[in-house]
């Protein structure tokens, strides 16, 4: 995990949300600010980050410095402005090179998070194209991935399946980051991907065919919500079933920053009154998606493992809850559930 993806979300840490919210987007957000003047003479790379900085900081943008630096280093073709040449942050920039810092820093004047002022962000190993309004992986899913794989590595074969030891699903795909880092790390995996989002199986399947692994990924448009006998009818059981679903309790979702309430899609985020509605769901579903022995691996709220270990105890047969795991700030982040030995005959209420 980078130390700038860090400090970009540690307002999101510390206040316990880890998803973003769709939302509108476009000129009339960028024309409403008031960007410096582009400069008359030539500037060094250095000078527009020190004008952008202090303009971030008067304008309230949060994290100015970062932001201004990490734009400029883009443009330079670098991730961080550490890996820049020194010599480029001390040469004239071009008339051209000067205009296209002006547009994005100004796109960032917005409130428009980076990685959309950017189109694109890094997720482990992973550069993905990003485009509003579709959901911006957070450091925190980097250690949901790292889960589901190190138990892969421990269970390489569950419930002795060969096919179900090869494939998982994914609920809630956005941009992909979870699949597809999840086939970048393991050749031997295939994966069906679904999103109630279009904009979000477009762009997982743009992104899957630049990394070349669209040969492995099967990305749907369908609202696990409202097709719940769809999505069983996708694919036969699998022994992972993974999900950064949407958790917020929708009383917190008027206390988001800027940068969420007016970019992402809050359809990404809301999960109800309890934050528990598409989890519920995707739990309900867990024991007739998985094989015999498969997991269930979900990013959850810190309020939440708790909830749901007695809620699936009461209402969901042949799952059981395994553990609960720390995100790196030490909240309860992370739950796993496992498939009981096959009940063929169960009767569950899709909703």
């Amino acid at each position: 995990m980078s130390v700038f993806k860090s400090v970009m979300w540690k307002r999101a840490l510390n206040a316990g949300l880890m998803c973003q919210p769709k939302g509108t987007w476009g000129v009339h957000a960028v024309r409403r600010c008031s960007a410096p003047a582009v400069p008359v003479n030539r500037i060094t790379a250095l000078q527009a980050m020190d004008i952008w900085k202090r303009h971030f900081m008067e304008r309230g943008v949060t994290e100015p410095e970062h932001s201004s630096q990490h734009i400029i280093a883009h443009l330079l073709g670098a991730k961080t402005i550490e890996s820049v040449e020194r010599g480029k942050l001390t040469e004239l920039l071009s008339p051209e090179k000067t205009e296209q810092v002006w547009k994005l820093c100004t796109r960032r004047l917005s409130r428009m998070p980076v990685q959309y002022v950017i189109e694109e962000w890094d997720f482990r190993d992973l550069t993905l194209k990003m485009r509003p309004p579709v959901f911006i992986p957070r450091p925190e899913t980097e250690e949901l991935v790292d889960l589901v794989l190190a138990d892969l590595e421990r269970f390489p074969k569950p419930g002795g399946v060969v096919d179900a030891q090869r494939s998982f699903m994914e609920v809630g795909c956005g941009s992909g980051a979870i699949s597809l880092s999840l086939l970048k790390s393991r050749p031997q995996l295939r994966a069906v991907a679904v999103d109630r989002s279009l904009d979000a199986v477009n762009l997982t399947r743009e992104n899957a065919l630049r990394l070349g692994l669209q040969d492995r990924l099967q990305v749907y448009h369908v609202d696990v919500m409202k097709d719940a006998e769809t999505v069983l009818d996708l694919c036969g059981p699998v022994s992972t079933l993974v999900s950064n679903p949407p958790y917020l309790f929708s009383e917190d979702m008027k206390s988001l920053e800027p940068e969420i309430l007016r970019f992402e899609d809050h359809a990404a985020l809301d999960g109800g009154d309890d934050g528990l509605g598409v989890i519920k769901q995707i739990l309900a579903l867990a024991p007739q998606i998985l094989s015999n022995h498969g997991r269930v691996y979900l990013e959850v709220d810190p309020r939440h493992p708790s909830v749901i270990r007695r809620w699936v105890e009461l209402s969901v047969e042949g799952l059981q809850y395994v553990e609960t795991h720390h995100d790196i700030s030490g909240r309860p982040r992370f739950c796993i559930l496992q498939k009981d030995e096959s009940n063929e005959h169960l009767d569950m209420d899709l909703h």
